[in-house]
């Protein structure tokens, strides 16, 4: 289906496509790229054009990518001295519309990367047209796979935030999001059915397994432990290869209601034994602090002088003289804490309490406060700190093995397999301290995925695909004072009905008024 990017990103007629001269680096350079350019002139063009798609999916990561969603849900509050950052999404009343700026912005970008995954792929195409006995056709191959693989998680995106939850029985006539997959300035987006988004997503996905599986066969060590014989970068960096392909698929499956596929796909990668839980105090530091440990299935890379982006308005590390502070835009909820046993080595980590031990106070409005529980999941690796005060820098971690558990016992007990399912989830449970699965299973799942991907922009997802609500979110005792409160029914108080418009975003009015064959979301007026 051909669609024009010219109105989805108001672009022009030539897009800007990423390229590296340094081979070590990520791109800071653009092409420009008009429709029918050839641009894949020798390997070292291939690599390039690789590091840029890689760079075009980092992007889409951590920042407001996550963060727009996260303060949607009940784990956080907002602070005094948030400033309305992200107050449209956090109270989800009137003011959330289709004007967002938070969701125009993850529109574009995704559609901004599509744009660039499309002429990747279209670029390897016009290539082995050209050249069918090109030098250079495995590196073409890879970009070409790892293009497919990063237009499908896109797509997975827009679909999981633009359109209703995916129900077999309606997807055929519920619309999703505009397809595009040709590069054209001619033709208007209309929007697809959701049941076709996610045939493309498949069809995309099972396209990259095949020329993964074909580079494997020529050389084994190009998926070893997702290192890329085609791609250079950081010690720690894993590129995507046929692992994450199938991660993916298995998201995409459980949200199809393919369990049996879900389930398979998540426990194929939890059974090559490559990614290992952290199940120690050290190990989740290693994990998630200096991001080195065996959880990644995909680790983008990283440099100190890249000034990588993260999840940095819950900790916003500051200093005065000698004086290390927190000033947090949000707060963790009573609810996130509540949902944690004091032993569960995920609640040591990532939410400390302020003037304790090495943790330092919290600022607000000038004065400084201990006793305050900080989310500190995304403070940043200190291996990557520019400066004398954490910056959220990390390494974008986008898939991680703990999902795949948390997959693979949701799809068995969506089966009926209700005894897989707590095998699975126990192994996770007694990694993280988290005690064994005891109660209803559906009840130990969700408990599980909110406190596992607390911060991973993942909460909405689940409610949507639960059929869930959001309950309120109350303050910490210790925030009382500290979090915005009038009114309470916009911020500690405010719950969302499981069938609230507001949990599908809104079409950005813009494109609307571009673009007026593109329906607007029910609740939202069209412009």
């Amino acid at each position: 289906m051909k669609n024009t990017l010219k109105n989805i990103l108001l672009g022009g007629v030539a897009v800007a496509m990423l390229a590296s001269c340094d081979l070590n680096l990520f791109p800071s350079t653009s092409i420009p790229y008009e429709d029918g350019d050839f641009l894949l002139l020798s390997k070292d063009d291939v690599i390039d054009f690789n590091n840029g798609v890689l760079a075009t999916y980092r992007g889409l990561h951590y920042g407001s990518h996550y963060q727009t969603v996260d303060v949607m849900t009940e784990c956080f509050n907002a602070s005094v001295d948030f400033g309305n950052n992200y107050g449209f999404v956090h109270r989800l009343g009137d003011g959330f519309n289709a004007n967002d700026g938070n969701v125009e912005g993850i529109w574009a970008a995704h559609y901004g990367a599509i744009m660039t995954y499309n002429v990747a792929i279209e670029q390897v195409d016009m290539l082995f047209e050209l050249d069918p006995e090109t030098t250079f056709a495995a590196s073409a191959n890879w970009l070409k796979a790892t293009a497919l693989f990063c237009r499908a998680s896109s797509y997975l995106t827009l679909a999981r935030a633009f359109s209703a939850d995916y129900d077999p029985d309606t997807a055929a006539d519920e619309l999703s999001v505009p397809l595009i997959l040709v590069y054209n300035q001619k033709e208007l987006p209309v929007r697809e059915t959701l049941e076709n988004v996610y045939k493309q997503i498949l069809d995309d996905l099972d396209y990259a397994q095949e020329l993964f599986e074909d580079l494997i066969e020529i050389s084994p060590a190009v998926n070893l432990n997702g290192t890329s014989l085609y791609l250079t970068g950081a010690p720690k960096s894993l590129a995507p290869t046929i692992d994450a392909v199938k991660a993916v698929k298995a998201r995409c499956c459980l949200d199809m209601h393919l369990y049996d596929d879900a389930a398979d796909y998540a426990m194929e990668l939890i059974d090559s034994e490559k990614y290992v839980l952290a199940s120690s105090a050290d190990d989740m530091y290693i994990e998630f602090m200096t991001d080195d440990g065996k959880e990644s299935i995909v680790r983008m890379f990283a440099t100190k002088s890249e000034g990588a982006v993260g999840c940095t308005i819950y900790t916003s590390v500051g200093k005065t003289e000698d004086v290390k502070y927190f000033s947090p835009l949000f707060f963790p909820s009573q609810v996130i804490i509540d949902a944690y046993s004091n032993t569960d080595l995920r609640k040591q980590l990532w939410f400390p309490v302020s003037g304790q031990g090495d943790t330092y106070p919290v600022r607000v409005q000038g004065s400084y406060y201990d006793g305050v529980h900080v989310f500190t999941k995304y403070i940043g690796n200190p291996g990557l700190q520019s400066g004398k005060v954490e910056d959220g820098a990390h390494y974008c971690k986008p898939i991680m093995i703990a999902e795949m558990y948390l997959i693979a016992a949701e799809a068995y007990a969506a089966d009926g397999q209700d005894a897989k399912a707590k095998t699975v989830l126990n192994k996770l449970k007694s990694a993280r301290k988290s005690g064994s699965a005891t109660g209803d299973i559906w009840d130990e799942i969700k408990g599980e995925w909110l406190r596992e991907t607390v911060g991973d922009g993942q909460r909405i997802n689940c409610i949507k695909r639960w059929g869930d609500g959001l309950p309120a979110r109350p303050a910490q005792p210790a925030t009382q004072s500290l979090v915005m409160t009038t009114p309470l029914s916009d911020y500690t108080e405010r719950t969302v009905d499981a069938d609230s418009y507001t949990l599908v975003w809104p079409i950005p009015s813009y494109e609307i008024k571009i673009a007026p064959g593109l329906v607007q979301n029910p609740g939202y007026s069209a412009q």
